[in-house]
């Protein structure tokens, strides 16, 4: 059977599409809702305190959506990388797969691109329906900034999957690898303590699309933008070597 249709039967048949679009599209529409009427909500468990919050704008509900997405969905996301690029467990399956293919890159090429084009297409389909909520409830949002928006995210995207796929080739188990890449998808921001690496981090990118939508010009992301491919490719050889000579 052909790999890449075995890695998209497998993402089907296990139903991991669905927590990945359960929950981008969960937090989609909840993000400007939440924005709209947090001041009642808060006024509500508030009792006699006077609860009062600037007045919500379509920015302030991507921010609410992106700010549950980019932390719960994350961890749905490197989840289920983690299922699919762990083919070394059990051993009796990595033998069955090692044994059919000469190079370790056509296990790997297939599992990193339908689960990071699953994680991009359910983004996209939460941010679309946080982008529809926003309208209705809060004002409308630039339709250019939103798509380039939407691209940056995904590239970040498609970065936090090849970092779980470089962890896959440190460690061997699929709960192993989900906090060693969310460690690592940690750690990044924290770079930008260090003043010459601030404006190059890939994890500028999660915040591209609330930027572009409240006018930070687009060039500002270019930096952090091939950063993340850069790295995306680097993180992805150096798994694909590191799986190549790793022992059953």
């Amino acid at each position: 059977m052909n790999l890449w249709r075995l890695e998209w039967l497998r993402l089907v048949r296990t139903r991991s599409w669905i927590a990945l679009v359960a929950v981008f599209l969960f937090f989609g529409l909840l993000g400007p809702i939440s924005a709209r009427y947090m001041e009642e909500i808060l006024q509500r468990f508030a009792g006699d305190i006077t609860v009062t919050l600037p007045p919500p704008t379509p920015a302030t509900g991507l921010e609410q959506y992106l700010g549950n997405v980019m932390q719960i969905g994350l961890l749905v996301v490197l989840a289920v990388a983690a299922g699919a690029l762990a083919f070394d467990q059990p051993i009796e399956r990595a033998a069955f797969y090692r044994s059919r293919v000469r190079r370790v890159w056509r296990l790997l090429a297939p599992r990193y691109a339908v689960v990071t084009l699953a994680t991009i297409a359910a983004f996209v389909l939460g941010t679309l329906g946080a982008w529809y909520e926003a309208i209705v409830l809060l004002g409308d949002l630039p339709a250019g900034a939103m798509l380039l928006g939407m691209l940056l995210t995904s590239l970040y995207l498609a970065f936090a999957v090849a970092v779980a796929a470089a962890a896959a080739s440190f460690v061997r188990p699929p709960l192993v690898i989900v906090p060693l890449a969310a460690g690592v998808l940690i750690v990044v921001p924290l770079l930008g303590l260090i003043g010459p690496l601030r404006d190059w981090l890939p994890s500028l990118l999660l915040g591209s699309l609330v930027g572009l939508v409240v006018g930070v010009p687009p060039v500002e992301y270019v930096r952090p933008a091939l950063v993340a491919l850069a790295a995306t490719a680097v993180l992805l050889g150096l798994a694909a070597a590191r799986l190549e000579r790793r022992e059953l």
